[in-house]
């Protein structure tokens, strides 16, 4: 039973240390807004039949 308790603590630790960091990122991180561009072939928007 002690290794059950000390897996459940490790699995635990684990996933306090990936909700500190997601957290830490969200508050933290600010996202840079810039104009996206994305070229459409003249294929595929006027396809030949």
């Amino acid at each position: 039973m002690p290794t059950l308790f000390r897996f459940i603590f490790v699995l635990a630790a684990i996933a306090g240390i990936i909700y500190g960091s997601m957290v830490s990122l969200v508050s933290l991180v600010q996202p840079k807004e810039r104009e996206v561009t994305v070229r459409i072939p003249s294929e595929r928007l006027n396809p030949t039949p």
